[in-house]
């Protein structure tokens, strides 16, 4: 798989805003960023309203999620341009999120909303109406997702990679500083972990880095083994899961979702701490 089958430039999304089966979706940790300004044409995801379950701590099925890329104008058959705020945080997670479900062509802006306003491209706020679709969606694709007991039966055995801050990998902080109300049982990392903050495989302008400086970043890796990464509910761990499948290749590569904000707080499982 080449970065072409995986990524678009912001040239090229400027050029085919228009095209005919390309959707530009924006999906941003900050929700109300989209209602101040998007790329034109584009279309919303709310990851906490729209792909979270209302009740349950998971996705939305098959059905809600039928429903929603239906709502949404989305056909099976279009290329899904993702992106969003913050290096493309949630659009990574959104990315992960319809492969999960089986959508066959989707890419990434690479550098997202950052780069594009970099560029000084245009934003507009215009409301974004698409004719409705009957949207059909896969079953879930669990080979790239990982669950609770797939990480405690990883330990030792996996490479595992823990995306978050140094701050929080070594248990100095349960969450992030602006994040204090998400928080595990107890701070720390699953033992073994590799910790590789998810920023550094983003340049300045939010765009990936290299092949070449990724291999570097990603080098402790056992390439014989699978991996499975983590952070703190499974957004951050997406742009490293994109990164290791996607860019660089590695085959069997899934994302701990639940991540550290349940693996922390479960009962019985090995934690490591340094402070």
């Amino acid at each position: 798989m080449s970065r072409a089958d995986v990524l678009v430039s912001a040239e090229w999304a400027e050029q085919n805003l228009n095209a005919p089966g390309v959707v530009f979706v924006e999906v941003d940790e900050d929700v109300s960023a989209y209602d101040k300004g998007h790329i034109p044409g584009a279309v919303k995801l709310d990851w906490r309203l729209d792909l979270q379950d209302p009740v349950r701590r998971d996705f939305v099925n098959k059905e809600q999620f039928e429903k929603l890329l239906s709502s949404r104008g989305i056909a099976g058959d279009d290329t899904v341009i993702l992106y969003g705020g913050n290096n493309n945080w949630f659009a990574a997670y959104a990315y992960w999120y319809f492969k999960v479900y089986g959508h066959r062509s989707v890419k990434l802006l690479d550098g997202g909303r950052k780069k594009w306003e970099l560029d000084g491209r245009t934003l507009d706020a215009e409301t974004v109406t698409r004719d409705a679709t009957t949207y059909q969606a896969t079953e879930q694709d669990r080979s790239i997702r990982a669950f609770r007991d797939d990480v405690v039966a990883a330990i030792g055995a996996q490479n595992l990679v823990d995306v978050r801050s140094p701050d929080e990998f070594s248990g100095k902080l349960f969450a992030p500083a602006h994040l204090p109300q998400e928080q595990p049982y107890v701070a720390g990392h699953v033992p073994g972990a590799t910790n590789v903050p998810w920023s550094k495989a983003a340049n300045e302008d939010g765009t990936f880095k290299s092949d070449a400086e990724l291999q570097e970043l990603y080098g402790d890796l056992d390439d014989a083994k699978d991996t499975i990464a983590y952070c703190r509910i499974g957004e951050r761990s997406s742009h490293t899961w994109f990164v290791l499948r996607e860019l660089l290749g590695l085959k069997n590569v899934r994302n701990y979702d639940g991540s550290w904000t349940e693996y922390g707080s479960l009962v019985g499982v090995p934690v490591e701490r340094e402070v």
